[in-house]
Formats: structure tokens, sequence, C-alpha cells
């Protein structure tokens, strides 16, 4: 699940971008409304907390323009307290949601659940491929009766992979939709996880596989299908 937070305050940006990634998130962090549209119009995302008071470009007016442009993408507000006005014109625009400040994390993170599962209410919370389920609420990986919980990053691949069965993604697109282009990590990090995920696979005893294709990228295969083609 990937989200763009666009807050000017730095340290609860810092803050928020802390818990988004604790609770297997993948955020990018803009801190001016020009930059949130900008990275909204050529990014996708699952979802986009826009603060309403922001420098270059305010919250509303970002979130004008993106539904102006034709964006369906679930854009919840951070407003003062006492701003009842912003509420409502926020809501008039196209917003799915407001929270007011001061909000507790909690809160936050079941607003953002509860927008993005109206987003995607016709798809199931577990991701199944020949066999192998990923439960996104437990982050449990497993196949039969053996399970096994994902670490944030593991999951955020696992999750790419299944959402994309028939497609190879190469390292570039993970770096991109995990770590962000603002990342500083190298990417070997692609390759060490794609390690990790293998282990994991080979412990819950799945016969699946993530095949490589030089040059190309990495994608979810049933072993008997890959000796078959062999």
């Amino acid at each position: 699940m990937r989200l763009l937070l666009a807050e000017d305050e730095k340290e609860l940006a810092n803050a928020l971008e802390a818990v988004f990634k604790h609770n297997h998130y993948s955020l990018d962090v803009v801190y001016n409304g020009a930059d949130a549209y900008d990275w909204a119009s050529s990014q996708e995302y699952d979802g986009i907390i826009l603060d309403i008071m922001m420098p270059k470009m305010s919250g509303l007016e970002v979130l004008e323009a993106l539904r102006k442009d034709g964006s369906i993408v679930p854009i919840l507000l951070l407003t003062a307290k006492s701003e009842v006005d912003d509420k409502v014109l926020g809501l008039d625009l196209g917003a799915d949601d407001y929270l007011a400040k001061p909000f507790a994390m909690k809160e936050l993170l079941a607003r953002v659940r509860a927008m993005t599962r109206r987003k995607t209410k016709l798809e199931s919370n577990v991701l199944e491929f020949e066999g192998l389920t990923l439960n996104r609420e437990s982050f449990e990986l497993a196949y039969r009766e053996n399970k096994i919980r994902l670490g944030s990053k593991e999951y955020q691949m696992m999750e790419l992979l299944m959402q994309n069965p028939n497609a190879y993604l190469s390292a570039e697109q993970f770096m991109q939709k995990i770590w962000g282009f603002d990342t500083d990590a190298e990417i070997g990090v692609v390759w060490v996880y794609l390690s990790y995920l293998r282990k994991k696979l080979q412990v819950i005893q799945a016969p699946i596989k993530i095949k490589a294709a030089r040059g190309i990228g990495y994608k979810l295969v049933h072993r008997m299908e890959e000796q078959e083609l062999e």
C-alpha cells in the first residue's frame, strides 16, 4: 500500500512517516502543495494525506486540481480543529475524509484503512497465487497449514508480486514503489529482500518460486509450471 503525505510541519511529517512505515505502508513525503500536486499527478498512490495549510498551494487547491484532472485516488485532509468551512469545502471538492489536528495516530491509521478499503471494496483482504496466500491484515504468507509473518519491506514486495502475477517487475519498479524516488537505499537492497522472500517460501514449503529474467525483472511462478516450460 503506497501513500503520499503532504505536510509542511517537518517534525509531524517525520513522526507520521515512522508510524506508517512501521505499519507496513510505503510512504512518500513532501512539504508543500506544489510538490504534492506534482507527485500525485506523476505517480500511482493508494491514498493521499493532505494538510490544508501548506505553502505554494493549499491542500484544498491540490485536491481541487487533482479532481479536475480526473484523479479518483482517496484523499484525506488534515484540518485545523476550528476550521469548519474548510472541512465542508474539502468534502464538496471531493475529499474522502478529514481529520482535525491534533489527532491520535491510531485514528489516522483507522481513517486511512477505511478510505483505502472503500477504493478497493471489491478487493479481497487475502491475495492468492497457486495456493500461496498473503493476508493483508496479519501480513502472513501461507501455503496450506504453514504460515510465516513477513517484515514490512518483505510484505510490500510480495504484495506487488502477487498483484501482478503475470508480469515481470524490475528492480527499479520495486525501488520506486516501495522505497520511493528520494531514497538513499541502493538497488542491491531489492536483491537482498528477494533473497529473504525466497527463503521464507522454502520455510512454508510452498511450490512457488521467484523467477528472475536477466534484464527484465522478477515474477512468481509455480515450480511445476517452470519445469514444463524448460
